[in-house]
């Protein structure tokens, strides 16, 4: 399904091309570039290696995060805002990478009192370089004055991978009424972290699911949550990596929305993975259908209108994700990584598929 969403997104972009080429939609823009990692090495060792650092760039997690801050170029809206992220395994030889497995990674908006606002969620290819290019224009709201941002890659060997991320803003400053493009990109006026949490196991769940309060500004006339889930397994094996399992989202204590995260499109990712295994029965390890990703590619979210359950004020928003497969006498076992945030609007708004 998450294929389908790209491919369909791929489509209304090039209609829009075509009509801006003929003549038949007016858009004038005016594009900013901010540049936020160039080139920076995410790798699994002490931080004390980093010494040498670039200025204004920081480590963490013994060298498999990196965070720095920006200054966001003040810019008015519809604008159509883009993260543009390539990953880089790290060369070993002239032949092969250091880092020949998939690991999971992110892009996050560290934001004061509030959860972490994943910008790109990922998985990384086996061993293959990946470009991404990302519409984020749903965070125009977060994405204001100085801003702090952290990457991450989720890989155990040293030295690994390399990122580059900029982000692109692009000015509308004049449209028609009815132009395809301002409809496409429509930015909200308000947005708010909610979860965020890269390790959700069957222990870890609390027996009523996860909860938060978010208080709903006054006019607000639709409210949308951003879910990002995608399920893996200690042993890549079974659950819940290879195998689906229900979330349900909960507003005020009452279930309101079900989903299953899946993907089965991950075969057109296959030349993107150079490292992948081949199986006996024919089968490479990256064609597999997997909860809610593919190895090389972001994961999209599932985008929940939430405008009936949620009016202006204080409201409680929780989630479960059933039969989380817990440790086993080798302590294997399925681990969720998740994170969630509201976006609304003041006005209606035809669409909010980006």
């Amino acid at each position: 399904m998450a294929g389908l969403k790209k491919i369909l997104i791929t489509r209304i972009y090039i209609i829009f091309l075509i009509l801006i080429m003929s003549g038949t939609i007016s858009a004038e823009s005016n594009i900013q570039r901010v540049e936020i990692f160039t080139d920076d090495d995410i790798t699994f060792a002490p931080d004390s290696i980093f010494e040498n650092t670039r200025a204004g760039l920081e480590r963490g997690d013994n060298g498999r995060m990196i965070a720095t801050g920006v200054t966001i170029p003040a810019f008015t809206t519809p604008a159509r805002i883009t993260a543009h992220l390539t990953l880089k395994p790290i060369p070993l030889d002239d032949r092969t990478v250091c880092d020949k497995w998939d690991r999971g990674g992110s892009v996050r908006l560290v934001l004061d009192g509030q959860p972490p606002v994943e910008v790109v969620k990922f998985i990384t290819s086996y061993g293959g370089r990946d470009e991404h290019a990302v519409d984020i224009s749903h965070l125009a709201p977060l994405l204001k004055g100085h801003c702090r941002f952290e990457g991450a890659i989720d890989t155990w060997v040293n030295p690994a991978w390399k990122m580059d991320l900029y982000l692109e803003i692009d000015e509308i400053e004049d449209e028609t009424e009815d132009s395809l493009y301002v409809d496409f990109i429509y930015n909200p006026d308000w947005a708010i972290g909610l979860f965020y949490d890269p390790a959700v196991t069957a222990e870890k769940m609390p027996e009523n699911g996860y909860e938060t309060e978010v208080v709903i500004p006054e006019g607000m006339r639709r409210v949308v949550l951003n879910f990002l889930s995608s399920g893996h397994c200690t042993d890549g094996s079974g659950a819940d990596e290879f195998v689906p399992k229900d979330h349900v989202i909960y507003v005020d204590g009452r279930p309101v929305y079900r989903f299953m995260p899946w993907r089965d499109d991950c075969r057109r990712f296959r030349e993107n993975n150079p490292y992948t295994a081949r199986w006996s029965d024919g089968y490479w390890s990256s064609d597999f259908s997997r909860s809610g990703w593919c190895p090389g590619d972001y994961v999209t979210p599932e985008q929940i209108d939430l405008t009936d359950y949620l009016s202006p004020g204080h409201h409680k928003i929780g989630f479960i994700i059933e039969n989380i497969r817990p440790k086993d006498e080798n302590n294997h076992h399925g681990v969720w990584r998740v994170s969630a945030h509201l976006i609304g609007w003041k006005d209606m708004v035809r669409t909010v598929k980006w």
